[in-house]
């Protein structure tokens, strides 16, 4: 049986490949197997094979693979599999679709060192961080692109598609600016759609609690050297308190091209969403509103032989309404606030190899625009809000950010080394020319043993919010400095049959921080650069796959675990921190996946979190354990399914005031038609 299996990290994608026995063939250099073990240390998650109809069960089958050559792009430009120094986790489709969740969010809840606070349920809206960093740290990447919000990280995950459409999401820890550019502070997530395969037709209904309803349609048009996916998601509900309501809708269209000269790959998207935003922003006002919309576009070009060249262009705009009083305003309310943000970006790839090993250079230009009549410097003239009556943006701001990229990578038998930088411009900051250096390396002990070791820079340039936005409790610095910080990472990753794991300790140190703080409890929270934060972690991840250890079929078919300890040090300052200092201290993930009886299975998922912090002026974020549990009958066409999301009805909170909602059941079914 032939298998491909696909990475993506930034644009770039991978595949297995037979090389045969030629002399530019590096295992035929090495003269070794491949064994599927090198593939296991460097991904967290193991994702099992999907088939067709005409194939076996996939629980009934074990991962073995005969693997030649493995090709990566985990840097700038592609690496052998096995010689990537840094960690990715990777959430495939068998594990999307077995785990008991309905959105993007709640799925990276599970996600080692990830931290997903939720203000909106079911994809609503949610701050997402990794290792301890703020919700602007995060780089939110769709396919490879940068679909980043500018205006503020709370739009970060507006996204036009929904998690059905989800082939895998990729998560790389830590600062990764010399690969991906500003904002890759903390952590940057890889979502990856499901763009190629056979020829099919996709419908997904689930119901639920609180009237939800979750409705997807998709399909996937494979003809000759065109590839095309297409996907439609609506999802409504009442809410599980007042004003938690919520309407959205997703549109997502991909298309690749293989040419004699290269591959052509276009993706578009659009989501609207309409919530009640109960205390979401302060607990004053709990009555709130939100209206937004999201479209996306980018196009790629990949050519070359000796040098590989690989140009793309991108656009995103975001648009919304903020309601302070969904209804009955108080009589000093001046209006709603309206903001439109637009994005391009364009950049530039290319890399090659020599006898010296692998190098790469490039170069990136994204401008960033906002119009508003909250945020940015006043307009001379007033210009029409899109789609509102009487309504007119009468403030304006924009920034470009310039950025080169080279790197260059050395790959021996047992070691790698990979080195480069990101030198970069932002206009408007007076922040001038900066270099910000990065290293990875890492040394195979033996078969199933190896280290590694990192130390790389960035920055993140404050948001349109961080700058300007002044409300009721809240007061803008529009003399914000961009936040730095380099971070030191080592640690041991091990593979066995039926075993893949790893353990390491981080540390970042960070300067010029942004946070909303305020020295007293009375006063108004303002955005300043806090002089130092420094974080330092541990990180414990394992997955464990009895049936393949013990060569029998087992009740238990998996079980993973991902713990992490996040500690920061705030110096001298005292301040309270709105955001930075809310970090997870200690966070607990258990996976178990098991068999019940033929093709019904079990799927369970233990989170156990404790943060830091205080909620209101007089209360701490208590610790708590969640539950979610799945149960599902599937054959290879056809999926009945039951899912019970905090099954134990826990009281918690994840940010400020904003409750959480209690045991929420619901129940879909899905149904796939291929096309031979």
């Amino acid at each position: 049986m032939k298998r491909t299996i696909r990475s993506v990290n930034r644009a770039e994608m991978f595949t297995f490949k037979r090389w045969g026995r030629k002399a530019y063939s590096l295992f035929s250099v090495m003269k070794k197997p491949v064994r599927i073990g090198v593939l296991l240390a460097v991904y967290t998650t193991v994702t099992e094979p999907e088939f067709t109809f005409a194939q076996t069960d996939s629980s009934k089958v074990s991962m073995e693979y005969n693997l030649d050559e493995v090709e990566v792009s985990a840097q700038r430009a592609p690496v052998v599999f096995s010689q990537v120094a840094r960690i990715v986790s990777v959430i495939g489709r068998e594990e999307i679709e077995a785990a008991p969740v309905q959105s993007i969010q709640e799925l990276l809840e599970y996600a080692l060192s990830v931290d997903v606070r939720q203000r909106g349920v079911h994809g609503v809206q949610a701050d997402i961080s990794v290792r301890g960093g703020s919700f602007d740290q995060t780089l939110i990447l769709l396919n490879g692109v940068n679909i980043s919000d500018p205006q503020t990280g709370h739009h970060a995950l507006d996204l036009p598609v929904s998690l059905k459409n989800i082939q895998r999401i990729e998560i790389l820890e830590g600062s990764a600016a010399r690969v991906f550019g500003p904002n890759a502070f903390s952590g940057v997530i890889n979502i990856i759609t499901n763009s190629e395969g056979h020829t099919n037709l996709k419908a997904d209904v689930s119901v639920g609690q609180h009237k939800l309803a979750d409705i997807n349609l998709s399909g996937n048009l494979s003809t000759g050297n065109w590839n095309q996916f297409i996907a439609f998601n609506h999802m409504s509900s009442d809410g599980y308190i007042d004003n938690t309501d919520f309407k959205t809708w997703n549109a997502f269209y991909q298309a690749k091209l293989n040419t004699k000269p290269g591959t052509l790959d276009f993706q578009i998207g659009h989501t609207d969403k309409d919530f009640g935003a109960n205390s979401f922003y302060t607990a004053t006002y709990p009555n709130q509103f939100e209206a937004t919309k999201t479209t996306f576009a980018s196009v790629k070009f990949e050519t070359g032989t000796k040098i590989h060249l690989i140009p793309s262009v991108y656009w995103r705009r975001h648009q919304d309404r903020f309601e302070l009083f969904r209804d009955n305003p108080a009589t000093w309310y001046a209006g709603h606030n309206y903001h439109l943000t637009d994005v391009f970006g364009s950049n530039l790839n290319a890399w090659f190899n020599s006898q010296l090993g692998k190098t790469a250079f490039g170069a990136e230009i994204r401008t960033e625009n906002v119009w508003s009549n909250v945020l940015g410097k006043p307009l001379t003239t007033p210009i029409a809000v899109p789609g509102e009556s009487d309504q007119f943006f009468t403030k304006s701001y924009s920034r470009t950010t310039i950025s080169y990229f080279a790197e260059h990578s050395v790959y021996l038998e047992d070691f790698s080394i990979s080195a480069g930088a990101m030198t970069n411009w932002i206009s408007d900051l007076g922040f001038g020319w900066n270099i910000y250096p990065g290293i990875d390396a890492s040394y195979s002990l033996t078969n199933h043993f190896k280290i590694y070791g990192s130390a790389n820079s960035t920055l993140r340039m404050p948001t349109f919010t961080d700058l300007f936005y002044n409300g009721p409790t809240n007061i803008g610095n529009p003399d914000l400095k961009p936040e730095k910080s380099v971070t030191y990472e080592g640690g041991i990753k091990l593979t066995s049959i039926g075993f893949s794991g790893h353990v390491d300790v981080y540390h970042r140190r960070g300067k010029d921080l942004i946070d909303w703080v305020r020295e007293n409890e009375a006063d108004k929270w303002q955005t300043k650069n806090l002089t130092r934060i420094n974080s330092t972690g541990f990180e414990l991840s394992g997955n464990f796959f009895p049936e393949k250890i013990w060569k029998e079929s087992i009740f238990i078919t998996k079980l993973g675990l991902n713990y992490s300890y996040s500690k920061l040090d705030k110096g001298g300052n005292n301040f309270f921190s709105n955001y930075v200092l809310d970090n997870l201290k200690h966070k607990l993930d258990i996976e178990i996946n098991h068999k019940i009886w033929s093709k019904l299975k079990g799927s369970w998922r233990f989170s156990y979190q404790d943060r830091n912090g205080i909620r209101t002026q007089s209360e701490s974020y208590e610790p708590f354990w969640l539950v979610n549990l799945r149960v599902m009958w599937k054959t290879p066409s056809t999926e009945i399914y039951a899912m019970a999301s905090n099954l134990f009805d826990t009281n918690y909170y994840d940010l400020g005031t904003v409750e959480q909602p209690g045991r929420w059941i619901s129940f879909g079914i899905s149904h796939q038609i291929n096309f031979k």
